[in-house]
């Protein structure tokens, strides 16, 4: 009782001595009392939220995930990867006056603020309270804890914990580098995340090329993109330039614009027509895989990270000269009717052209990336058939040969003689070579002729298979094969056993490493292995790519016997068709001797070609025969033409296409 007494006494409410209505309603003190004590508690409230609250330790997945953008060999743009289109800029190439027109437009205060607005975040509750929309009242570090840590969901909780880490970021982070994460993860519309892509979007160009009023109409996006771009509507032009034209006044107004620099800012700056979405369709995807795996083998970058994006890719490749070839593909390919005729079904064509620095030009892996994802150019499935002689020839100029037991090797030359007959057995330095069932091997040449006795250059331009069948045995077929790596290829390529049969070409090379391989011969027997980056750049800053340097192959006088033989073949020999656009070229046929597989490899001085011709069984994956196809005369091995044979002319006539359409555009 005299508890309850006491604690009357202390609260004196419900008031003592008064009566009716007024005994009821607290006095002034207790009013302020009652005022202090809600203040208090709610600074309570807020201070543990406060102590409660920590800054991420990282940024949303979203805020740093970029896209990479792989360029052509001219510089232009040809593709970008990734689920976001953004690229991160260091504040340091934001022109200054594009930064004002920022915040000017968002936060003019930025640099002297905590990193909230109490006023801002005020309205903001309000809002909430009543049911109204909650965005707004938030200042450039609020809005950049709201893209890099948070989510964009309007929320009093949110809002509260978007506040207290900005204070906190405020203390612990640069002004400058808060602003330069939000300009990097601010949606600016047209699929770009970031300024710098903005300026592409927009303007075509680097945000470092921006002038102010372009940086205005940049900045008027920021409070609704797709309210402000004007291609969308002819309402959103009438709000951009409203818009654009209160930022250049704000800037004035807080004095980072002269009034004589606004007064030339008269013309809007009308942005270009929003860019086609620049995809993976056609040749491009090919290109960029290629790409790709280049980069992951010539860096220590982990797949996880450049998944992560802002990497900047130069690529070697030739637009013009990716175009031609697929149109050289495509003018081939139209011959074929696989409704009527079903060995033009599933035909495959694989190619590519390489300089003889290693500098990968163009590539045609496949009718269209998104279709067939499979890189034809890059295949290691096809045999390289009589394509692969020039090799086992080099290996001869330069090993010499071996034709007695426990005899010296013998070297040779352009004009040593071998049999060209037909049917002509197959010797080792201990007699004939027998196969398993206990038969001479003997090797056959295209269409059974006999040449009789022949040189061996004159066995490269006519594609004589005998001689190069005997040749390889006399030179040995490690040392084939070691020669054919020196030149290129590589050694995954050789997965059959080394029988006669190797050196008319089991080997399956790919189209981009036989082109390389074939450009030793022109580069005085230096090879560079094959690349297709010039540069890689993290959001603008070089990485480094190792680089591998040329080896040398052969001496320059095998090179260089190579090189008249190959152009033998065109001048006058089995390639002759391809001296037609290409006078001076070197080049080889080749098909396989099961005829599943044709090949046309040729090179001028500064670039070298390959195109292989297969058909592959889309369920069983294996080598279907040429024979039968449409429109295919079958180019034979000594030149002939032996209708229908194994398809041999269609790789020939894509190659003589391509570098027709090239030489005539160049």
């Amino acid at each position: 009782m005299r508890r309850w007494a006491f604690r009357r006494l202390r609260l004196d409410y419900p008031r003592a001595g008064r009566s009716g209505v007024r005994r009821w309603l607290p006095s002034w003190r207790q009013i302020g009392l009652l005022f202090l004590f809600c203040v208090g508690s709610l600074t309570g409230f807020l201070g543990y939220i406060y102590w409660q609250t920590q800054i991420p330790e990282n940024l949303n997945e979203f805020a740093t995930q970029q896209d990479n953008v792989y360029y052509w060999a001219d510089g232009t743009e040809m593709a970008r990867t990734g689920p976001v289109n953004r690229q991160d800029i260091a504040l340091e190439k934001i022109p200054e006056k594009v930064q004002w027109a920022v915040l000017a437009a968002e936060n003019a205060n930025f640099y002297s603020d905590s990193g909230v607005s109490p006023s801002g975040l005020m309205r903001a509750v309000s809002k909430m309270v009543t049911g109204g929309d909650t965005q707004g009242g938030s200042t450039i570090t609020q809005q950049y804890v709201k893209n890099a840590y948070l989510n964009q969901r309007q929320t009093l909780s949110r809002k509260l914990t978007e506040m207290f880490i900005a204070i906190k970021l405020d203390n612990k982070m640069s002004k400058e580098d808060i602003l330069e994460g939000y300009l990097n993860t601010s949606w600016f519309g047209r699929g770009t995340y970031g300024i710098q892509r903005a300026a592409n979007a927009y303007y075509g160009k680097n945000v470092s090329e921006l002038n102010v009023s372009e940086g205005a109409f940049l900045a008027s996006l920021l409070k609704g993109a797709g309210s402000f771009d004007p291609a969308i509507s002819a309402k959103n032009r009438a709000r951009a330039v409203e818009r654009w034209e209160w930022v250049l006044d704000r800037m004035v107004e807080i004095g980072e614009l002269s009034a004589e620099e606004r007064a030339k800012y008269t013309k809007f700056p009308e942005p270009k027509e929003p860019p086609k979405q620049v995809g993976l369709s056609g040749q491009v995807g090919y290109l960029v895989d290629t790409a790709r795996a280049y980069v992951s083998s010539h860096t220590d970058i982990s797949d996880a990270d450049f998944d992560l994006g802002g990497y900047q890719i130069h690529t070697t490749f030739e637009k013009p000269k990716v175009e031609a070839l697929a149109k050289a593909v495509e003018k081939a390919q139209s011959r074929l009717d696989p409704k009527k005729n079903a060995n033009d079904k599933y035909v495959r064509v694989g190619a590519a052209s390489v300089a003889p620095d290693g500098r990968i030009a163009a590539l045609y892996g496949g009718p269209d990336y998104l279709k067939q994802g499979f890189n034809d150019a890059n295949a290691s499935n096809v045999p390289a058939g009589t394509a692969f002689t020039p090799f086992v020839y080099a290996a001869a100029l330069r090993d010499g040969v071996l034709r007695e037991r426990g005899g010296a090797r013998t070297p040779v030359s352009p004009e040593s003689v071998y049999n060209g007959d037909d049917k002509v057995a197959v010797t080792t330095p201990e007699g004939p070579y027998w196969d398993r069932s206990g038969k001479i091997v003997r090797g056959e040449n295209d269409g059974g002729k006999s040449w009789g006795q022949v040189s061996l250059r004159k066995a490269v331009e006519d594609s004589i298979n005998t001689p190069m069948i005997q040749l390889g045995m006399d030179v040995g077929l490690d040392r084939v094969r070691r020669a054919s790596v020196d030149a290129g290829l590589l050694p995954t390529s050789f997965g059959v056993p080394r029988v006669p049969g190797f050196s008319l070409g089991t080997a399956t090379p790919s189209a981009i490493r036989m082109a390389s391989a074939y450009g030793t011969f022109v580069a005085d027997g230096m090879h560079a292995q094959p690349y297709s980056v010039t540069s890689l750049k993290l959001n603008g800053d070089a990485v480094e790519l190792e680089k591998e340097r040329p080896d040398r192959a052969f001496s320059p006088q095998v090179a260089e016997q190579v090189d008249e033989a190959l152009k033998g073949a065109v001048a006058q020999g089995s390639a002759r068709q391809a001296a037609t656009v290409a006078p001076g070229a070197g080049g080889k046929t080749g098909t396989a001797q099961d005829g599943k597989s044709a090949w046309y490899v040729g090179y001028t001085r500064d670039m070298s070609t390959a195109v292989s011709l297969s058909r592959l069984h889309p369920k069983t994956q294996e080598l279907l025969p040429l024979k039968g196809m449409t429109g295919a005369s079958g180019l034979g091995e000594a030149g002939g033409t032996v209708p229908g044979a194994v398809g041999g002319d269609y790789p020939i006539d894509i190659w003589t296409d391509y570098i027709g359409s090239v030489r005539g555009s160049s």
